[in-house]
């Protein structure tokens, strides 16, 4: 209940707009949840390919190294520091902080890339076959680096013969860095350029449609000939653009959107179709059936309410049957003692047998009426819960109200009974039902006004009311609802000594809910008593076929 007032009303009565507005938020958690995945995967993805541009020139330096006795690595790494830009060292793993998988990746001949609190780069490598720890630390990669980087690579392919330098390049080769020799210089590149070159000399050629750059270097080979070494192209690390990401992620949840939605509607309106069979059935359509598509939840749901709606069809057809054989059944002996009384008032001539007779004869006109009464009762019962239709007319409503005051006027002679003047009003109803409802008011208005009743019709926007006011004691309102009810009396005295069986009002509403309308009661502003009131919706100027 709280709940519900913390929602705005369109969410707090409708289920579906309920269900989909939590798949909206779950869609947009995923979208953010993708976000910091995405973001998670860019990260993993740019350690990887700082660690996959490290490795060749980690594993240059802990080569040369290797070869070094141990008194000229410390004057190697100062000089090689100073032509690379960046700060060597050497540690013993044992006293080195790590952690156990940094320290298990170094063991497996991994470079390990670390970034600083200052924006430095730190990057390490085992030498091999000892337990220490080569440790390079630079402030970034610019070109002067690179060249300087493959300056020193030329000088590690010279130390061996051409035929084993292709097997030395294969120990340094990853998927960031491209290294190739060959026997044809790069094209390109100028005589002149070409002519003037040393052995030490590193050519750089820039690759702009590709964003990337490539290192050249003329080695000496056999017999006189030249090798060059091509390094790379080396290109630049790409994340993922965000405009691409950010399309791809609303595409999906567009499409992710629109088939949640067409779910949750198709459910919805299987459900709506379940709860306007569930409100016909309320309003006393018992015909009414769900149509039931597979086995589901929902048709199962459908399927209980089928056999809830037959049942209940089944025990009130029972009960209105019932109540039509007793009434017709009382007909006969009710007709017998009047015959029989008829008889005895012929054959008595005192006036004690005929005062009497005169009272019984009243018991049995009264109890003909009930019987009337609880047929028309069980007739309406029986033809609304099986679904049958209304034989409707345009009916004169003020001349109709006319023919039932001129009906009811002598029985009541003195109450003064008058209909409000007003134009003519006409509406689409089965007259004979229609006026049989505004009867029973009349009829229930007369026995208990003191002095006045007054019927009222207005001609509504699509609606007939009909009011009907008396001047008598009214209704208390906590009563009002239970005198709709059958044999419902609010004070069995009183009712006795006014008359009445408890029927009259059950009827005119049962007449007003087949017509799709209702009956209310409240307090009559203008004679002070009760105002009963009907309500005729109209749909149509014609009249429906049955």
């Amino acid at each position: 209940m709280a709940r519900s007032r913390l929602l705005p009303r369109a969410l707090a009565d409708s289920t579906f707009l309920r269900v989909y507005v939590l798949l909206a938020l779950a869609l947009v958690m995923i979208f953010a949840l993708a976000l910091l995945a995405i973001t998670l995967v860019d990260k993993v993805r740019r350690q990887h390919y700082q660690e996959q541009l490290a490795e060749a020139p980690m594993t240059l330096l802990t080569a040369q190294l290797e070869a070094m006795a141990p008194l000229e690595r410390i004057p190697w790494m100062q000089r090689q520091g100073a032509a690379l830009g960046m700060e060597l060292s050497l540690h013993a793993m044992a006293d080195y902080p790590l952690g156990y998988f940094e320290r298990a990746r170094l063991e497996a001949g991994q470079t390990l890339v670390r970034r600083t609190e200052g924006l430095h780069w730190r990057l390490y490598r085992r030498l091999p076959g000892e337990p220490r720890l080569l440790r390079a630390e630079l402030t970034g990669l610019g070109e002067h680096q690179l060249v300087a980087l493959a300056s020193l690579l030329g000088e590690w392919l010279r130390a061996v013969p051409p035929e084993r330098r292709a097997a030395r390049l294969e120990r340094l080769r990853s998927p960031v860095i491209q290294l190739r020799l060959g026997d044809t210089p790069p094209e390109g590149l100028d005589p002149q350029r070409f002519a003037s070159m040393n052995d030490t000399e590193v050519v750089v050629r820039l690759l702009p449609q590709r964003w990337a750059m490539s290192l050249y270097l003329r080695l000496p080979g056999a017999a006189g000939e030249r090798q060059w070494l091509e390094v790379g192209p080396l290109r630049a690390f790409e994340p993922l653009p965000v405009s691409l990401l950010l399309l791809v992620l609303v595409l999906l949840l567009v499409m992710l959107a629109v088939i949640i939605y067409l779910i949750v509607r198709g459910v919805e309106a299987r459900m709506v179709r379940l709860e306007l069979a569930a409100t016909r059935i309320a309003a006393g359509r018992l015909d009414t059936r769900v149509k039931v598509e597979g086995n589901d939840f929902l048709s199962r749901l459908g399927m209980a309410l089928n056999g809830m709606a037959a049942q209940v069809q089944s025990l009130l057809r029972g009960q209105q049957d019932m109540m039509r054989a007793v009434s017709h059944e009382l007909r006969t002996p009710v007709a017998r003692i009047r015959f029989a009384v008829q008889m005895v008032e012929d054959m008595t001539d005192d006036p004690r047998v005929r005062r009497q007779l005169e009272g019984v004869d009243a018991d049995i006109t009264e109890l003909d009426d009930l019987v009337d009464e609880i047929l028309t009762y069980a007739r309406l019962g029986s033809d609304q819960s099986q679904g049958a239709g209304l034989e409707t007319a345009l009916v004169e409503c003020r001349a109709m109200a006319e023919r039932v005051i001129e009906g009811l006027q002598p029985l009541h002679a003195h109450l003064d009974i008058a209909l409000a003047p007003g134009a003519e009003v006409e509406a689409t109803a089965e007259p004979r039902y229609l006026q049989r409802a505004v009867q029973n008011l009349v009829a229930n208005a007369c026995r208990h006004a003191e002095s006045r009743v007054r019927v009222r019709v207005h001609d509504e926007p699509r609606l007939l009311r009909i009011d009907v006011e008396d001047d008598g004691p009214g209704v208390p309102a906590a009563q009002r609802g239970e005198i709709f009810k059958p044999f419902a009396r609010l004070d069995d005295s009183r009712a006795r000594r006014s008359g009445g069986y408890g029927l009259g009002l059950s009827i005119v509403q049962k007449v007003m809910a087949w017509h799709g309308g209702s009956v209310m009661v409240d307090a009559s502003p203008a004679l002070g008593g009760a105002r009963f009131t009907l309500l005729l919706p109209q749909r149509s100027g014609e009249p429906d076929a049955a």
